[in-house]
């Protein structure tokens, strides 16, 4: 399953790792300790297969090593840091090097600055992760750019969170915490577009994948193409209390230039709020989400999203020791049905008026801690589709980590949202060393 080459790659960086303190350790400690400079990181060499065949992909849907490092310097007024991934991939037919959509040898996680103006405000400036709301692996008001293909192949969790290049700004009031964030060209998910993930494809009416790569016009211009996000929260007697903001694009192209036949990002604004905190012996989330479609207000428009209303409910407890469990339910309603299914064309598959999610998490700790078996489960009793990610991680020391999983699809069609998704089902392995 694994090839020749990434294993090279893998070995060549464990090589350099091993020995470059042998012959320039103490040079590079001096200069890293003169510059004031911390650097930690990691090597990691992922592969997978899928089990079941997919005409449109590779039997290999994961194949590579990765390196990672992040440099941090805390000064007294500024704080810098760049944390980027050098990694080799077998699995893309382009390999040029992008830094928006993470393609190359080169995936720039981060690069900033953090500087406090005034004693009640915290400035970022630059490529950042983000993230806010109450959701496990679900989101409503987190509209900041996903990689779903990396979720879906076996890559760590953390790789589902795409980097923004953005301003981010927080306030601290006596009243609330309020934080904004300013994208000044839209930053956009890493989406399933037929190179490593195939995917139903409305325009053919079948599953496609690499044979019908997903051409797509994304929004562009600075600051013409901009993004706003807005939170304001507050703790209140131990439930944080927040509301959120967001004016942009739809993150994944949800909408149909049917001229051009290309895929399009329409204009979406979105209002929400969120509570989290202790009930019983557990902690408990309700979150809701107002999605405004501004380009299809009437929602009959068969080649734009509908506005929507999501709202998500959630608890989690600990059931034993080192055993904990957590439920959630997610529901999307789309408003103007009626208008959706008069405009919808002749022949398309319709959505519901309500898609219903149930989630299950499962974590158990073991072996001093040392191992961990997890297990997440999305399903929807609309789609009647499900999706299954279990995980088995091991630390072999506090430097070494083993890791094997896989990502299970099923569903009764192939157009659902998971169900599309069936023929990528996959198992993988990993390693990682960090330093």
């Amino acid at each position: 399953m694994v090839g020749s080459k990434p294993l090279l790659a893998f070995f060549v960086i464990c090589t350099l790792i091993r020995f470059t303190p042998v012959y320039a350790g103490e040079q590079a400690e001096s200069m890293f300790d003169r510059m004031e400079i911390d650097v930690h990181g990691f090597v990691d060499l992922r592969a997978g297969t899928r089990i079941t065949e997919d005409v449109y992909e590779k039997d290999t849907s994961l194949l590579e090593s990765r390196l990672q490092l992040d440099l941090n310097r805390v000064g007294d007024i500024v704080t810098l840091q760049v944390r980027a991934d050098f990694l080799y991939d077998d699995i893309p037919k382009e390999t040029d090097l992008d830094l928006e959509d993470g393609t190359g040898f080169i995936d720039l996680r981060e690069a900033n600055i953090l500087f406090s103006p005034f004693d009640l405000m915290d400035t970022k400036i630059g490529r950042q992760i983000l993230t806010w709301g109450t959701g496990d692996l679900l989101f409503l008001n987190d509209l900041f750019p996903k990689d779903w293909q990396s979720f879906f192949c076996g890559r760590d969790v953390e790789y589902l969170k795409a980097p923004s290049d953005a301003l981010f700004i927080s306030i601290f009031p006596d009243f609330a915490n309020i934080d904004l964030v300013f994208t000044p060209r839209f930053d956009p998910d890493r989406f399933i577009s037929g190179e490593r993930i195939s995917y139903y494809n409305p325009v053919l009416g079948r599953r496609s994948g690499r044979d019908a790569i997903v051409e797509d016009r994304k929004p562009d211009d600075w600051f013409k193409d901009s993004e706003i996000s807005l939170r304001i929260s507050r703790d209140i007697s131990g439930y944080e209390l927040a509301f959120y903001g967001y004016n942009g694009f739809w993150k994944s192209p949800a909408g149909m230039d049917p001229v051009r036949q290309e895929a399009i990002f329409p204009d979406l604004t979105v209002f929400g709020a969120s509570i989290r905190g202790q009930l019983k012996n557990g902690l408990f989330n309700l979150e809701t989400a107002y999605y405004n479609s501004r380009d299809d207000t009437s929602g009959d428009n068969p080649f734009i999203p509908n506005s929507e209303i999501r709202l998500l409910a959630g608890y989690e407890q600990e059931l034993a020791r080192d055993f904990s469990g957590a439920l959630q339910y997610y529901l999307e309603y789309m408003k103007d049905y009626g208008n959706y299914r008069a405009a919808l064309p002749a022949g398309n598959n319709s959505k519901d008026k309500d898609r219903h999610v149930l989630t299950l998490r499962l974590t158990k700790l073991a072996l001093n801690q040392n191992l961990t078996l997890s297990l997440f489960c999305y399903y929807s009793p609309s789609d009647k589709d499900a999706y299954f990610r279990p995980n088995i991680k091991y630390k072999l020391s506090d430097s070494l980590m083993i890791t094997a999983g896989g990502n299970f699809f099923t569903g009764s069609d192939d157009y659902t949202f998971f169900g599309q998704f069936e023929k990528n089902s996959n198992i993988y392995t990993g390693v990682r060393y960090s330093f």
